[in-house]
């Protein structure tokens, strides 16, 4: 996957060589993987599908079920429908690079975790023929990327995923406030403005960034599109170790915790629990789909299961 400079911070020619990964994405498989743990159930929103070409004369092994009987009357002849499958859907990625994205315990940063996601439906989408386009932000800038069926435009998309990740050593704080603070809500109020209908719509991001208006947001979205949430997460997120004195990296320096008190890690799984219920309840009432990808995790492989046969992008 990436090399172990890239733990921290991915850069344009890593994300580059994701089109290896991707390419054994779309090698054929004995058969498809879909657990109800991956999260990416099929969606009834509308997708690629088959569209009418043209009608001809019936010739011997056409489906009979494809013949067209109001034709074959009028011409007193067997004749039948083609059809074709449909061609460039936009894919918009929206890939979040906030400041909460800096960190892991495990693996690579969920900056670069979240940024090979992307990368990596980026090249499946363009070499399944579809648009690919973006919507890539963090604390201090917000970028869009317009979908388009060229290499070029994939390329623009790279560069800016790794452009917009925190370096090492970088003052978030005097950043952030030279700046407007831009987050998850103002991306998805872009992705309407700039997806078209029947789009499909991938969001990444850790979801620390929810407010009470981004179900609404991604309802809205998902009206007309096929929206799926994929959420990068440190397993330290969620579950503490039962013992131990760690340090987390926080704005003014480490903080350090104890893992064996009692109260401090009763707190804590109510913080994660509270959390966790309001993600779900974010989720379900908007009616996007939501699948979990950790930071140990080879982004490659936990792709795999939230893809269709051949690596397609269902």
């Amino acid at each position: 996957m990436a090399t172990i400079d890239a733990l921290t911070h991915i850069g344009l020619p890593d994300l580059i060589r994701l089109q290896a990964d991707a390419r054994a994405l779309k090698l054929p498989s004995a058969r498809q993987v879909r657990t109800r743990q991956a999260g990416l159930q099929r969606s009834p929103q509308r997708g690629r599908g088959m569209a009418f070409a043209e009608v001809r004369q019936y010739q011997p092994g056409d489906d009979i079920r494809s013949i067209d009987w109001r034709v074959t009357a009028r011409r007193q002849a067997p004749h039948t429908k083609l059809y074709e499958e449909e061609r460039e859907r936009p894919v918009l990625l929206l890939c979040d690079l906030g400041q909460t994205l800096f960190f892991a315990s495990a693996g690579a940063y969920k900056q670069v975790r979240a940024a090979q996601v992307a990368g990596l439906l980026a090249w499946l989408a363009l070499w399944a023929g579809d648009q690919v386009g973006g919507i890539v932000f963090n604390d201090r800038e917000l970028s869009v990327l317009r979908p388009a069926r060229r290499k070029k435009s994939v390329l623009r998309l790279l560069d800016t995923l790794a452009d917009q990740q925190r370096q090492p050593g970088q003052n978030t704080d005097q950043a952030t406030a030279a700046s407007p603070v831009h987050g998850l809500d103002q991306a998805l109020a872009e992705a309407r403005r700039v997806a078209h209908t029947g789009s499909r719509i991938f969001v990444i991001s850790d979801f620390f960034g929810i407010s009470e208006d981004t179900g609404t947001l991604l309802g809205a979205l998902a009206r007309h599109n096929s929206v799926s949430a994929l959420r990068i997460v440190d397993p330290l997120e969620l579950t503490l170790p039962d013992h131990g004195r760690f340090a987390v990296a926080g704005p003014e320096g480490p903080v350090w915790f104890d893992a064996g008190n009692t109260r401090f890690q009763a707190a804590w799984r109510e913080k994660v629990d509270a959390h966790e219920a309001r993600l779900e309840h974010c989720f379900r009432t908007s009616g996007v789909a939501s699948a979990r990808l950790f930071t140990g995790d080879d982004p490659a492989v936990a792709l795999k299961p939230l893809l269709g046969p051949g690596g397609r992008i269902g």
